[in-house]
């Protein structure tokens, strides 16, 4: 049986390519090179970024059309299948099978099935996601060397290790494990299952959701930035910062990041999103789920973006803006102004993905045209003689 393999995106997408052709390998497929001769063709999809998820989609319908021919089964892997199964299994028929992002060892299981059944029905396979690390082994005891004021509350099989601060009306869920020298302040809520590593820090009347984790050094619910300058004297009055943060579920927060509270309501971080080291989230922002910020993302206060948004390392923003639903940002881009949703962009300020490469390209013609002007003027000199 031959199998044709199309691996899109990254090179961790290749990486696991390469892991899918071994396993297929091992159980007698034939790898070919040319997609008219396949039995099989399996397409391993990426949708980081918007230009991503249409060439994924492009090449499955390309490959689609091999089902009028001798194509006997469509395997669609990869972050296309894991985020948008639903849609692509809806809109093009032609597909036999997903695999999410962590089911690749399931690609025999899935050809066969393919194969065999014939039935109309699609194979699926995904594994959900433990977002925790494994602390199975984690002694649940909470340490008399840990301070826990009278009024907290700890759930059970919570394990609090040796000084650890857990202040006054703190309410800590089910499960949660909280490493040394961690400080959960007056009448924070914490949900279930949550992870707290050494020095992370969570202020007084936040409110955190299950499973969420917070890698060392992270603050949550430190003051927000807020001054009023005197004109006169040049003096700036600290204004008092009364307000919370607030992390969805399975939320997780990088080291040395820092979320400021709001200067009144809450600071809010949408379920699943992911945040990484050294970021920044000003006052009052409001971040949708399933968000991903790269290290060195900062992003001004009373900012508002929607769900599934990237921001690729060293973004930033302005403040008092709005950003759309799925919206991803490159590296360095500076954001200056509100953006639509679905919008790709890049560059300082912030312009289509597309057009910012156009004018790379442009300015790296530069230098040669230059030259070229600098030999029309000579030449030109040399006629005026």
């Amino acid at each position: 049986m031959n199998i044709f393999f199309v691996s899109l995106g990254c090179d961790k997408n290749l990486v696991d390519s390469e892991v899918m052709l071994g396993l297929l390998d091992a159980k007698g497929y034939q790898i070919v090179d040319d997609e008219t001769q396949a039995d099989v063709i399996v397409i391993n999809t990426c949708c980081f970024i918007h230009d991503a998820k249409e060439e994924s989609i492009n090449t499955i319908l390309e490959m689609a059309q091999y089902k009028e021919q001798n194509l006997k089964a469509l395997v669609v892997a990869g972050c296309l299948a894991e985020r948008y199964k639903d849609e692509i299994l809806k809109e093009i028929p032609e597909i036999d099978a997903v695999l999410g992002t962590t089911s690749y060892d399931s690609i025999v299981e899935a050809v066969n099935t393919a194969l065999e059944e014939n039935t109309g029905e699609h194979f699926e396979h995904y594994e959900s996601i433990d977002y925790l690390p494994d602390n199975s082994e984690v002694e649940r005891v909470v340490s008399d060397k840990a301070y826990i004021a009278p009024s907290a509350k700890i759930g059970k099989d919570v394990a609090v290790m040796p000084f650890a601060y857990i202040d006054e009306g703190a309410e800590i869920g089910d499960g949660t494990v909280i490493y040394p020298h961690v400080y959960v302040g007056r009448n924070v809520k914490v949900g279930a299952g949550c992870l707290f590593y050494p020095s992370s820090t969570i202020r007084e009347g936040c409110v955190l959701g299950n499973k969420v984790v917070l890698q060392s050094g992270a603050v949550i619910g430190g003051d927000g930035f807020g001054y009023i300058t005197d004109k006169k004297t040049g003096k700036h009055s600290f204004v008092l910062q009364a307000g919370n943060v607030v992390l969805g579920d399975e939320v997780e927060i990088g080291s040395n990041s820092c979320i400021d509270r709001a200067t009144a309501g809450s600071t809010v971080v949408g379920a699943g999103t992911k945040i990484d080291n050294l970021v920044h989230l000003g006052h009052n922002d409001v971040l949708g789920k399933n968000c991903l910020v790269v290290a060195h993302v900062g992003i001004s206060g009373s900012v508002t973006a929607g769900d599934n948004c990237v921001f690729a390392g060293q973004v930033g923003t302005v403040g008092h803006i709005t950003i759309g639903n799925n919206c991803q940002f490159a590296g360095r881009t500076g954001i200056t102004h509100n953006i639509p949703d679905n919008s790709v962009c890049a560059g300082f300020p912030a312009q289509p993905y597309k057009e910012w490469l156009k004018q790379e390209a442009s300015l790296r013609k530069v230098g040669d045209l230059l030259k070229k002007v600098k030999e029309l003027e000579k030449a030109l000199a040399e006629l005026k003689k």
